[in-house]
């Protein structure tokens, strides 16, 4: 009996062996794919830097005497000009110390006129030794200080008649006025008492940072006086009509950020800028030279690294790791890992795998 069972064991397995040999194993299909070339070209692009509009010039309008506001000469958010009058304040004390002032002076050089007189009666006296040396001697003494006191009451004058003037208030320079910060009957103190802000507006600045290595390149875009649409502004997405100049940048490097600022002017005739808006700085960037462009959506992404499938001669394609740079609109620049000639797979990228053989189709439809 065990014999006869050895003997089915061989044949079943002979037979089993003979069915597989049968079956042929047939090749998966060939993934459809889109291939794109990798292009040449200049890589124009525009580096965004967050940025803040400011006026080139504002003042805070602080009192320079302490008083209560008497009259206000304008409309808030006026367009005033230089020499304008925009704040009165209660001259009614000045004025008196003024007029009290004038009157001093009148006593002084009266005193004064006095004293020259004795001193030059003294003097004829003494020329005759008809007075002792010491009378002419307090006669002079008595003249200087006449004089000092004449002079002491001129510079008080000129004093309180500064306090007077400074009892109205006048625009510094043409520009817009702000929202006031007091009321007729309010009482302001010297010199800390803000009014109001007036600020420039028929041009503004933008400031925005850069990072210190790029120092160079700005250096070189202001020593070239560009003029185009080197500079833009825009806010969320409405652009600003008008390009802007390139100003200047900072003295120094923040040494906590390694950032400098860097000033841009735009015009504002239409008074679409206001300061304090905070928008996008978009500076336009071309190196000059050729670079390599690929569809972006034709690099995959692995652990950090980036991918491309790259089709060979027998039509299967093969992972090629490359180093991406700036995106341009849809497309992006690779820095290394592929020639002008190659090209890339755009679409069926899920389906593939290394070493997969393709199907090039010339429709997008990979399906």
């Amino acid at each position: 009996m065990r014999q006869f069972i050895f003997l089915i064991v061989p044949v079943l397995l002979a037979a089993a062996c003979k069915d597989n040999a049968a079956a042929p194993v047939s090749a998966p299909p060939a993934v459809k794919v889109v291939l794109e070339p990798v292009r040449s070209g200049d890589a124009v692009y525009y580096d965004e830097y967050p940025a803040t509009v400011t006026a080139l010039n504002q003042v805070e309008l602080r009192p320079q005497v302490s008083g209560f506001i008497t009259g206000i000469h304008f409309k808030d958010g006026d367009r005033v000009k230089k020499g304008q009058l925009l704040y009165s304040i209660d001259a009614q004390l000045y004025n008196a110390n003024y007029e009290q002032a004038v009157a001093n002076l009148s006593v002084q050089e009266a005193n004064l006129a006095k004293a020259e007189r004795d001193a030059e009666r003294y003097r004829e006296l003494a020329k005759n030794d008809a007075v002792a040396q010491q009378l002419v001697d307090n006669a002079e003494a008595a003249l200087k200080v006449a004089q000092k006191q004449r002079d002491a009451a001129k510079a008080n004058i000129s004093g309180v008649q500064t306090s007077v003037r400074y009892t109205k208030v006048y625009a510094p320079f043409n520009g817009l006025i702000g929202i006031s910060q007091v009321k007729t009957g309010t009482a302001v103190t010297a010199g800390q008492t803000i009014l109001n802000t007036v600020s420039t507006d028929d041009q503004l600045a933008v400031d925005f940072n850069i990072d210190q290595a790029e120092i160079f390149r700005f250096t070189k875009l202001l020593n070239s006086k560009v003029t185009d649409s080197t500079f833009t502004l825009s806010f969320g997405n409405e652009p600003f009509p008008s390009p802007g100049k390139l100003a200047f940048l900072d003295r120094a490097v923040d040494p906590q950020t390694g950032t400098i600022k860097v000033r841009l002017i735009f015009p504002n005739s239409d008074r679409l800028l206001r300061s304090g808006m905070n928008g996008t700085v978009r500076v336009k960037n071309n190196s000059g030279s050729k670079s390599l462009l690929i569809p972006a959506k034709a690099i995959t992404e692995q652990l950090g690294e980036f991918f491309v499938y790259v089709p060979n001669d027998s039509n299967k394609v093969s992972q090629t790791k490359v180093v991406p740079g700036r995106q341009v609109g849809s497309d992006i620049i690779v820095l290394e890992g592929l020639k002008e000639n190659d090209s890339v797979v755009t679409e069926g990228l899920q389906n593939l795998s290394e070493g997969a053989l393709i199907e090039s189709v010339a429709t997008k439809n990979t399906k």
